[in-house]
C-alpha cells in the first residue's frame, strides 16, 4: 500500500486546522499529516497535539520557534518525509484554499505515471474564487512571467497544492533552494523541471480563506520576483 503524507504548514491557523485535519483524515483514500507549526502563538500547536490523542499514528507535529517562512517549514517536512519513506508527499494551505477532497486527484496522476502533480487554478482558464480581480491578476500574470523567463511548461507555477514522489525530492538538493515565500514554490518546480521529471497540472478551484490571515505580503512577492531572474542563470544539480 502506497504511503502518503500531506504536510501543512501553520502559523495562527486555530481557526481551520482542527476542520482541516478532519477533512483529511476523513476521506476514503489513508493520508498521514505532519504539521510544521512556527510557534503560533494563537495556540495552534496545542489543538493539533489534542488532535494527536484521536487520531494517535496519523498525525505528526514538528514545533518550530519562531516565523521561519513556507520554504524551509516545506524543507523541513520533506527531510521528514524522506527519512520515514513516504511513497508520495502532499503539499497543502491549512486554510481551505485548497479542497482536501482534490488530494485524491493529485495521489491518482502520480499514481498514474506523472512524477509531480500540481493543483491548478491555470490550466484550464482561470478557476480562483472570492479573490479581488487586482488580486487574480496579479497571480495570473506572474505565473506567464516566470513561465516566460523560466521556459517552464507549467501555468500554475506559485501552485501551493502539489504531489511529489518520493524519488524526485530525493533528486533535489534541499540547500540550493534559496527562496523562502511563495517563490519556494517556483523554485522546487524548476529545479524539477530541469531534472526532468515529469509534470502533470490537475484543474482545481482555489477558494480564498474566510477564515484566519493570508501571509502573502510585497516583500515575498519581490523575493520572487528578482528570484525568478537568479534562478534563470542557475545551474541545476541533482543532490
Amino acid at each position: 500500500m502506497d504511503n502518503k503524507l500531506v504536510i501543512i504548514p501553520t502559523y495562527n491557523e486555530k481557526e481551520n486546522i482542527e476542520k482541516m485535519v478532519r477533512a483529511v483524515l476523513g476521506l476514503k483514500k489513508a493520508f498521514q499529516l505532519l504539521i510544521v507549526d512556527d510557534g503560533s502563538p494563537d495556540g495552534t500547536a496545542s489543538i493539533v497535539k489534542e488532535l494527536q490523542k484521536e487520531y494517535p499514528d496519523r498525525i505528526y507535529l514538528i514545533e518550530r520557534t519562531g516565523k521561519q517562512g513556507l520554504g524551509t517549514a516545506y524543507i523541513t517536512g520533506f527531510r521528514w518525509a524522506i527519512a520515514h519513506q513516504y511513497d508520495y508527499i502532499f503539499e497543502m494551505d491549512a486554510d481551505f484554499s485548497h479542497n482536501p477532497a482534490d488530494l485524491t486527484t493529485l495521489y491518482q496522476a502520480c499514481a498514474a505515471g506523472a512524477d509531480i502533480s500540481i493543483g491548478s487554478r491555470y490550466c484550464c482558464g482561470i478557476s480562483v474564487v472570492n479573490w479581488p480581480l487586482k488580486r487574480v491578476l496579479i497571480s495570473y500574470f506572474a505565473s506567464r512571467y516566470v513561465r516566460t523567463v523560466l521556459g517552464m511548461p507549467v501555468f500554475d507555477t506559485t501552485a501551493g497544492f502539489v504531489c511529489y514522489k518520493r524519488k524526485v525530492l530525493e533528486r533535489i538538493d534541499f540547500d540550493r533552494i534559496k527562496m523562502k515565500g511563495y517563490g519556494f514554490q517556483i523554485e522546487m518546480k524548476y529545479h524539477s523541471h530541469k531534472l526532468g521529471c515529469t509534470i502533470a497540472e490537475v484543474p482545481i478551484i482555489f477558494i480564498d480563506r474566510t477564515l484566519g490571515t493570508s501571509k502573502m505580503s510585497s516583500g515575498i512577492f519581490g523575493e520572487a520576483f528578482w528570484g525568478v531572474l537568479k534562478l534563470r542563470f542557475r545551474k541545476i544539480h541533482p543532490a
